[in-house]
């Protein structure tokens, strides 16, 4: 009879060990997403950069309702598992957050003398006389388009 209990509380035990693994395997999953669209982790098929604070946000999110729907749930592994991811993602968030979005690329714009805003750039370099500065307002005016 006692073998009879043992036989039984293996199917248990096995099948907590798969759960255990699959919401290990989730939370990975869910975590490399985050960091994919923070810029940390290139995109698996481009290779390339993406950042979408947005979507890491929403994977971010998913993994806090985790937690709290979970609570009180969760083997010591599984908790650190997942404290452990959401302590990263959130730096990493605000360390993404923080960064400035890289510029858009400058069109080439002549210079007040007519130039090649680039031909213009080498004069100054090259010491000829510096060019006046221009105001804010002026600039803005030069740049801005009206859709």
């Amino acid at each position: 009879m006692n073998e009879a209990n043992l036989s039984q509380d293996q199917p248990q035990a096995g099948n907590a060990d798969r759960t255990s693994a699959l919401f290990a395997n989730m939370v990975v999953q869910q975590t490399n997403m985050a960091l994919m669209f923070l810029g940390q982790v290139p995109h698996p098929e481009s290779g390339q950069q993406i950042r979408d604070l947005d979507t890491a946000r929403l994977f971010i999110d998913q993994l806090e309702m985790l937690e709290v729907k979970t609570k009180g749930n969760l083997d010591k592994r599984e908790g650190g598992l997942l404290k452990q991811s959401l302590t990263a993602l959130r730096m990493a968030f605000v360390e993404a957050a923080n960064q400035e979005p890289s510029p858009p690329p400058k069109p080439a714009a002549e210079s007040p003398t007519g130039q090649p805003a680039a031909a213009s750039q080498k004069t100054k370099e090259a010491g000829s006389e510096p060019a006046a500065p221009a105001s804010e307002a002026e600039s803005r005016k030069k740049f801005s388009k009206k859709y």
